[in-house]
This record gives structure tokens, sequence and C-alpha cells, in this order.
């Protein structure tokens, strides 16, 4: 089977880097789904829906490629987190974390032209938030790092500081799954080594 492009639908540049690192050399795509167009109360089925609909927004631009969307949220006591709107959410969203735990949901899509397959997965991965006090959530939010990312915090900078323990898959708190990512190529018939530059 020929390998095709392997497409990243996805601005994340924690995404592209997480490709990276495996050897994987992406065509970067970022998609321009307008995300507020879907309201779900499920975050697995939000992120899954998410993560299908920018993979589907790109993937028409490709006549033979593999095209990979992704989508993350945390859901803390049952409230979904995307990024946060401003540093005031940042701050009151700190507040209800510290100390708390939340779960990390992200949703993988892949469409494969060449194949007309599609497959979708979500990948969940617990996080343990250390206690802050209100003057460490302060100099946190002013950094700017927790208003790029959903779940206002980036494991792999500054906010791995404030986290406890992971339960389940580190890479997904990232931003994509490097087991499921193996596992989603292997259904589809390829290796993950086929993708590697």
């Amino acid at each position: 089977m020929k390998i095709p492009p392997f497409v990243l639908a996805s601005a994340s540049p924690a995404r592209h880097r997480l490709l990276q690192t495996v050897g994987i050399e992406p065509i970067v795509r970022p998609s321009d789904f307008d995300e507020s167009k879907i309201q779900l109360a499920d975050p697995a089925q939000l992120v899954q829906i998410l993560a299908q609909s920018k993979a589907e927004t790109v993937a028409s631009e490709f006549s033979s490629a593999l095209i990979m969307g992704c989508d993350s949220v945390l859901a803390v006591n049952g409230e979904i987190y995307g990024k946060p709107a401003n540093p005031q959410e940042a701050c009151d969203r700190w507040q209800k974390m510290q100390g708390y735990f939340g779960d990390l949901y992200t949703g993988h899509a892949f469409i494969d032209n060449s194949q007309k397959r599609t497959l979708v997965k979500c990948q969940i991965t617990r996080v343990y938030f250390a206690s802050m006090s209100d003057d460490a959530i302060k100099a946190y939010v002013a950094t700017g790092e927790p208003l790029k990312c959903a779940g206002c915090f980036a494991l792999e900078g500054r906010g791995g500081l404030f986290v406890e323990k992971i339960e389940g898959c580190h890479s997904n708190v990232i931003g994509l799954s490097l087991p499921l990512l193996r596992q989603m190529l292997a259904e589809l018939g390829y290796k993950v080594t086929d993708f590697w530059e």
C-alpha cells in the first residue's frame, strides 16, 4: 500500500512538536472550523465530533492523504473547559482546579482519503492539580500560557509545575495520545514507522 502524506489539521504547536518528536513531519493545515457550532454536554462525544469536523474541513484539499484532526477539553466536576477566554476566566478556573483533579479528553480523527475511511476515537487522562496560593495562580496566568491551552495549563510548560500526578497517557494531556495514534494507524493498515522521515 502506498503511504499517503500525513496532514495535521491543527494549529497547535504542541501537537506538531509531538509528531516531530516521534519522527513524523506532517503537512500542517490548520482547520478554520467554527467550534462554537457544536454544543454538547458529553465531553467524549464533543471532542470526537470536533476532531472529525476539523479533519473534514481540511480533507477536501487533498486527493490522497491521511488527515488527522484533534480536539481537547478538560472536564472538572462535570464542567467542560476549553481554552479560557481571558485572564480572569483562567484565574477563576484555577481556583476551582487547584487541589483537585480533572479528566482531559482528546478526540482523535483520521480521514484516509486514499482508502475512503474515517476513524474516530477518544483518549481520557486524569490530571491531579497541586494546591496553589492566589499569588501562584495570578503569576501563572500572567505568563499567558494558560490562555493558549484547553484546560488552562500546559503540562510541557510552566503548568507542569502545578500537576501532582497523571493517571493514563501523558502525551494525551499535551495534545494527542501517541499510543492511540499508533493503534489507529494500525487499524487503518499502516505502521507508525511508515511515516518516519
